[in-house]
């Protein structure tokens, strides 16, 4: 494969330096320098003829985790972990359980939060600045996936006018 190609940014000799790199799962680059070719190509037999289907795997938790730190949706890197997940059902590997659902009382309060926010006629940008929580930290706690801090709790509730907050048993 001319692993050029996926590298168009590169100069020279950082381009030289690429193979080594995705060699060695030790080295500095080395999540940067997958993410790079992950994205940019979607023909596994290409990617696993320079990285061996046993190091994609082994590294994979660790690519995945710099990858969603870069850069927080890409379809490409679902796809890729899609194709992790196949390679690890091939071999017989058992895969962790996925994450359980949402606490109840979370769903409750982010129900609550975007009923209020809508009523209020905001956006979760509006709520966010309003707040000072980010915007995707309002979308997680308006889907109940964020555990918040009693602080946050209470920045939400007065710059929404929230009296109190009440759980159904």
């Amino acid at each position: 494969m001319k692993i050029a190609k996926y590298f168009w940014d590169l100069n020279e000799r950082a381009l030289k330096e690429v193979p080594g790199i995705l060699r060695n799962p030790g080295h500095f680059q080395f999540n940067q320098r997958v993410v790079s070719i992950l994205s940019r190509c979607d023909k596994p037999k290409e990617v696993f003829s320079v990285i061996s289907k046993k190091r994609f795997i082994k590294s994979w938790p660790a690519i995945k985790t710099y990858w969603v730190r870069i850069e927080r949706r890409s379809e490409f890197r679902d796809w890729w972990q899609t194709i992790y997940e196949q390679l690890l059902e091939k071999q017989g590997i058992k895969q962790m359980p996925p994450k359980g659902e949402p606490s109840f009382s979370l769903k409750e309060i982010g129900a609550l939060i975007r009923r209020e926010r809508i009523n209020k006629g905001l956006s979760q940008q509006e709520l966010s600045l309003l707040t000072r929580v980010k915007q995707p930290e309002i979308s997680k706690i308006e889907e109940g996936k964020k555990n918040i801090t009693l602080v946050t709790l209470i920045r939400l509730c007065r710059a929404l006018n929230i009296q109190q907050v009440n759980f159904k048993k």
